[in-house]
């Protein structure tokens, strides 16, 4: 990426290349504009068609919580930013690319409220996202997360807090469903593994975590990402509906639970009467993580 990036620490990630936010101000005391610019040369972030995945809205928004919380607020790095909900919306137009090779250059948009303060620093906020390209709205997202010091953050996960232990105790790799049935045409960007347990209408997996991934573990972490739950949830989306495309314009997704590395996954999907796909993830019996998409057009208003 350009050396115009802001430092990759601020956006919790080692890979520079991995950094897609640029310049950033603060307009009012919770209000601040970020610029963006995606790369056109990311295989992971392009599909076969050479479009963007929507992937990539996602987590360019995802990097704006540690930039504005350390930049903006002062929270100290060693603070762990814990998804409590995350939602969005999107123009499809937006994951063109552009019409040479140049980047795409990007504005978002940001404004934190709900702040949950404790001595000097927020706790909790919630944070609100316009994504803009070329000038015109083409996304909006709205974020809950909670913000934890670490002696809180080793009681919340009660043993389960060591990254290099629980990535040495992951389950092992399962074999992925079809490339083209997910959605990607890699086979190693495959999330789902097929079971054999399903019945009635929707589908089934495994999840399938591979902790050699760079673009989901670009560090040691003691749980599956996020990111890689939103993904999954895209890929069980457009497995229900295969082999129709099922671009994902809109999500409204709750954490409850995380998911641990050594355990496995459940990953249901089924069409609901509102014409939503919900996704769900249970571990160990008990929900961890649900989100409804929606597979087609949707307004930004």
């Amino acid at each position: 990426m350009s050396a115009g990036t802001v430092p990759r620490h601020l956006v919790h990630k080692l890979d520079p290349g991995e950094v897609f936010l640029m310049d950033w101000r603060r307009s009012a005391p919770d209000t601040f504009t970020i610029s963006a610019r995606w790369p056109g040369d990311q295989p992971f972030y392009l599909g076969a068609d050479g479009s963007y995945e929507p992937l990539l809205v996602s987590e360019t928004i995802r990097q704006l919580f540690p930039l504005l919380c350390h930049g903006g607020y002062d929270i100290p790095l060693d603070r762990h930013l814990v998804w409590e909900s995350y939602r969005y919306a999107l123009i499809p137009d937006v994951l063109h690319p552009g019409a040479g090779p140049d980047p795409v250059e990007l504005e978002l948009r940001v404004v934190c409220s709900e702040l949950v303060r404790r001595k000097a620093h927020p706790t909790a906020m919630t944070m609100h996202v316009e994504l803009l390209r070329d000038g015109m709205l083409h996304a909006r997202s709205r974020s809950r997360f909670t913000i934890q010091a670490p002696a809180v953050y080793r009681r919340l996960r009660a043993g389960h807090g060591d990254s290099a232990q629980a990535m040495a105790s992951a389950v092992p790799l399962q074999a992925p469903v079809p490339a083209a049935e997910s959605g990607r045409h890699r086979p190693e960007d495959v999330l789902l593994s097929p079971l054999d347990d399903h019945e009635g209408p929707g589908g089934s997996w495994q999840l399938r975590v591979d902790t050699t991934h760079r673009k989901y573990f670009d560090h040691p972490v003691d749980h599956v990402p996020g990111m890689l739950l939103l993904e999954a949830a895209r890929q069980a989306t457009q497995a229900v509906l295969h082999p129709h495309p099922a671009l994902p314009v809109a999500m409204e997704t709750s954490f409850h639970r995380y998911v641990e590395l050594d355990a496995p996954c459940r990953i249901d999907a089924q069409l609901i009467p509102s014409g939503l796909v919900r996704v769900t993830a249970h571990q160990n019996g008990e929900l961890n993580f649900r989100a409804d998409v929606l597979p087609g057009a949707v307004p930004l208003v």
